[in-house]
């Protein structure tokens, strides 16, 4: 039927203009003016709005919503609010609305609205609202059509290009692509604190919760594609567009200028006047352009895009045929294929599907399935496997017997209901449920209708906070949008500091309060950093005060240093050690924020001085009373400086010679402060322990300078590795003696040396379990440790001594027979011994270590001239005459076995003096004035295992030596020495 011979039932008006003229809320109070009315509108977002507003007039109850993925119906529904294609036309409405009817020259969804157009009337009043381009096309194809022109409420001018970075508060920048939206978004959140982002493809809720964003003031910015231009009434001053081209799915061409006109009448609400321009890389706007945008002066439409409605459902053939009929109207042209005519022609193409395709209902009911759209663009491929998969079900022969099964639905649907993820993956999940949401919408299409249409929502509404929770996050800056609406309202800010130490600032985070000093947010922008410091310090000032009170008064179990030197309260850092006039007298910086007052920061600085002088006291307390001591005098008071510089523990090695000059009195003097005197380190026991031994170790690199201070061991080790690039001095820091590839604590060292020197060095020994349990080491562990001590081990293997057979005690029963055995047998069970076979095989061997003194050879000293004739070798006073004195080696007596030649161990590696034995050195015993440990420089290896304190070994058991000389006279015994008796005896002996 041609489209001028219509009959347009009851009156017909076309309400023409630009946007911002009210066109839309006249149409409202037009069909409220009715008992029933439909309305059409292009978006399914628009058609939530209107929807929102007349529940918000008259009520739920009587106003329903259909669109393709949503249908809210209640039993008694007076108004109907669409989406054009969702429009019942059959109902028969006292008043019919269509929005946006310029539409009809779109190539794409044209001939909806062209249909609508040429056949949708209400029984009283119809409304066409549009752009005044549809005039002539209106008057031609709608017979006495009355039209109604609308002005503008504001002005529209052209303010040219800005950046981004300037452009101005409460304006929309638009984009034509999803990247361009987000890139723009991310720019704006950098520079200007955060923006909403409002897309066609976003859910009716989401789009709600990012307009909400900008309507409420909590972003000035938006950031859009072409969505906004069709009857999203927004706050916007200015429109910006960032590109002047967009693909239209098809190609990439510009935007015509009624399509500018359209979006950036956005601009100016109401009464207020807007202005437009563009941004970014986009092309200025030729000078025909701009006039014809803020004079509303466009080309008229020529042609609108139509489709043939009257269907023929005789077969699939007959179908398209009918679809694709020309018109000869001059007003219409066919419309290109759309999505549901191409799945149409897919689908009728397959086998299986045209099989099924028995008669006209079969044939109605594909092309109701060809009409599901596209929502995930999928591709012809894909989406139109699963269209072929839903009409197999539909038809009875799958598994749904007509209707899409539960099952089926539900595994689909639990595939999509993820709420995580970023926000390309939900929005993918959005366009996935909105396909399910459409089929359940579908009256007989699945079964429970009602639970799957409430469950799909549910879904899509899960979906969508997730997106509008994931846009939010990633565009919005919500601390610079809280901060910048304050500032425009001129309002105080209001900062607090919780008992994380988080300084807030209306409620969002500014940054860190670390013990006295303020850590600011990095991630603001220069402009919010200010603002967000200034607002911040207005809280601080008082908490600096109360923090500084409480930490003035908190114990020192809640302080604490660090192993670099670092002062800590609980987890915050509030200061450092600075070197002192003394090792043991660090002083103190203080970390304080420059914005507190001086007195906080005294008052922060004496706590500290407290903490660590309270602290040094307490672990080094053994020293320093050492050094308070009056009574030592000479050389013990000299000794006790030089152990004070060394924090109670020296290398022997680094003072031996002032070691060899003290005398027992200042020996004893030293051992009642704790001082030991070990063959390998002079130390005081008690400042091993671990907290001493990490203080030692802070205070002596603050002293002298070092930039990293070496770490102490963890307790408990016997032994640690020795690295090379570590210092000897900072492993005797630590309390840990090199020796091969480990390093040895200092105690146990002293330990082993006390059993090393009852065993005979130069036959050699094997190491003992005592030795082993020491150290806790392995035979060839200990073999090294030995090599860096200066023994030398020598592996071999031998037979393994097997035990002795057991006897296994067994109860006898005394009722039982006598066996012919003896009563010693009675009482145990030998084991029995092995099979001759055992006995012949190969025996187990073990692997030993033996070890010998075998120091590192140093320099040979020259013969020594004879001794004086009738000077005896009694004992020798430390003023007696030098070791060069001495006979030479060949004319001296026997020497006892066992004793390690004299000169061969050097001074470093086998100290003298007084050697430990348990909890008393060795030396302790006088042998004249010289202690018994501390020999010439030569020195005696470790006596024998049979040697005793104060004994000499038995002359049977010494080495024959002849001499040509006549023996040497005796020196008299001197009857003042206290060992006279001891000498007197030894003739007789």
């Amino acid at each position: 039927m041609d489209a001028r011979q219509m009959d347009a039932r009851g009156r017909v008006t076309a309400v023409l203009g630009p946007t911002n003229t009210g066109k839309t809320h006249y149409a409202i109070e037009r069909m409220l003016a009715h008992r029933t009315g439909v309305i059409g509108l292009p978006l399914r977002l628009l058609a939530r709005e209107v929807y929102d507003r007349i529940v918000a007039l008259r009520g739920p109850s009587v106003v329903g919503l259909v669109t393709g993925e949503e249908r809210i119906v209640p039993d008694r529904c007076q108004y109907w609010v669409c989406t054009v294609e969702a429009m019942p036309l059959e109902i028969g409405a006292d008043f019919v609305a269509v929005d946006e009817i310029q539409l009809c020259a779109d190539p794409d969804r044209g001939h909806v609205f062209t249909d609508r157009l040429l056949r949708a009337r209400g029984l009283h009043e119809t409304l066409f609202l549009g752009s005044d381009t549809m005039r002539g096309a209106i008057a031609g194809l709608v017979p006495g059509v009355s039209f109604l022109k609308r002005e503008r409420f504001s002005e529209l001018t052209f303010t040219g290009s800005k950046k981004i970075s300037r452009m101005p508060e409460r304006s929309a920048i638009v984009g034509f692509s999803v990247d361009n939206v987000y890139a723009i978004a991310e720019l704006i959140r950098r520079t200007k604190g955060g923006c909403a982002v409002v897309m066609g493809a976003l859910s009716p809720r989401t789009r709600n919760a990012q307009v909400a964003l900008y309507q409420n003031g909590d972003v000035d910015y938006l950031v859009a594609t072409d969505a906004i231009g069709m009857g999203l009434n927004l706050d916007i001053k200015h429109i910006a567009f960032a590109a002047t081209a967009k693909f239209d799915g098809h190609r990439m061409r510009p935007l015509y200028p009624q399509e500018l006109a359209q979006i950036a009448g956005r601009a100016g609400r109401h009464t207020e006047n807007g202005t437009f321009g563009v941004t970014g890389e986009a092309r200025p706007l030729d000078e025909t352009i701009i006039e014809a945008i803020e004079e509303h002066r466009f080309d008229p439409v020529r042609k609108l895009h139509w489709r043939n409605h009257d269907l023929e459902f005789g077969s699939a053939e007959r179908l398209i045929a009918s679809l694709e009929r020309h018109t000869s109207d001059p007003w219409l042209t066919r419309a290109r294929d759309a999505d549901d005519l191409s799945a149409l022609k897919a689908l009728s193409e397959m086998a299986e599907v045209r099989d099924r395709l028995t008669g006209p209902k079969r044939v109605q009911l594909l092309w109701d399935v060809c009409r599901i759209p596209d929502f995930r663009n999928a591709g012809g491929g894909e989406h139109t496997s699963l269209l072929a998969r839903i009409f197999e079900f539909l038809v009875g022969r799958g598994l749904g017997g007509g209707k899409v099964p539960s099952d089926w639905m539900k595994k689909a649907v639990e595939r999509i209901d993820k709420p995580g993820g970023d926000i390309d993956t939900i929005s993918k999940r959005l366009a996935y449920i909105r396909t399910w949401t459409y089929v359940a919408q579908r009256n007989g299409w699945v079964e429970d209708e009602i639970h799957w249409r409430e469950e799909t929502r549910a879904v899509e509404d899960r979906l969508s906070d997730a997106l509008h929770a994931a846009l939010t996050q990633r565009f919005v800056d919500r601390r610079t949008s809280v901060l910048m609406r304050r500032l425009k309202q001129k309002e105080t800010l209001v900062a607090e500091v919780n008992d994380k130490g988080e300084v807030m600032v209306e409620g969002e985070f500014a940054g860190r309060l670390e013990g006295f000093r303020f850590s600011q947010d990095a991630s603001a922008s220069p402009d919010q950093a200010r603002v967000l410091r200034t607002a911040a310090l207005q809280a601080l000032r008082p908490e600096f005060h109360l923090r500084a009170d409480r930490f003035y008064n908190a114990p020192d179990t809640e302080m604490d240093f660090t192993e670099q030197g670092g002062l800590m309260w609980g987890a915050s850092a509030i200061g450092k050690l600075v070197k002192g006039g003394e090792i043991t007298k660090p002083t103190v910086e203080a970390f304080v924020d420059e914005e507190a007052d001086e007195a906080v920061a005294e008052k922060v600085r004496r706590r500290l001085q407290h903490f660590i002088d309270r602290k040094v006291a307490t672990q080094f307390e053994p020293l320093l009373a050492m050094g308070r001591d009056e009574t030592l005098q000479g050389l013990a008071k000299g000794f006790a400086f030089r152990l004070a510089e060394g924090l109670g523990v020296i290398d022997r090695s680094a003072i031996a010679a002032e070691v060899k000059e003290l005398d027992q009195d200042a020996r004893s003097a030293l051992r009642k402060h704790g001082v030991r005197f070990g063959q390998y380190t002079i130390f005081q026991p008690a400042l091993l322990k671990p907290a001493p031994t990490r203080l030692r170790l802070v205070l002596w690199s603050l002293w002298n300078g070092l930039g990293e201070f070496p770490e102490s061991p963890p307790p408990g080790l016997v032994t640690i590795p020795n690295l090379e690039a570590v210092p000897k001095a900072h492993y005797t820091l630590a309390g840990y003696h090199p020796a091969g590839a480990r390093a040895i604590r200092i105690d146990m060292l002293e330990r082993l040396a006390d059993i090393l020197r009852q065993k005979d060095t130069k036959a050699g020994f094997e190491a003992t379990p005592d030795m082993l349990s020491i150290t806790g080491m392995t035979l060839e562990q200990f073999a090294d440790l030995m090599g860096g001590l200066g023994y030398k081990a020598e592996r071999a293997e031998r037979v393994k001594v097997k035990a002795a057979p057991v006897l296994v005690p067994v109860e006898v029963d005394p009722n039982a027979p006598v066996n012919p055995i003896t009563e010693e047998e009675s009482a145990f069970v030998r084991v029995e011994e092995p099979a001759p076979e055992a006995e012949a095989a190969a025996p187990e061997m073990e692997v030993f270590y033996t070890y010998t003194w075998a120091p590192k050879p140093r320099f040979q000293r020259p013969e020594r001239g004879p001794r004086p004739e009738g000077q005896g070798r009694g004992p020798r006073r430390d003023g007696d005459a030098p070791q060069g004195e001495r006979k030479p080696r060949e004319q001296r007596g026997p020497r006892h076995d066992g004793a390690a030649p004299r000169g061969d161990r050097p001074k470093g590696d086998r100290p003298k003096g007084d050697r430990p034995q348990g909890d008393r050195p060795q030396g302790d015993r006088p042998q004249g004035d010289r202690p018994q440990g501390e020999q010439s420089q030569g020195g005696r290896g470790p006596r024998k295992d049979g040697d005793r304190k104060g004994e000499k070994p038995q002359r049977d058991d010494r080495q024959k030596s002849f001499e040509a000389r006549p023996p040497r006279a005796d020196k008299p015994v001197d009857p003042d020495n206290p060992f006279a008796a001891l000498m007197a005896l030894k003739g007789k002996l």
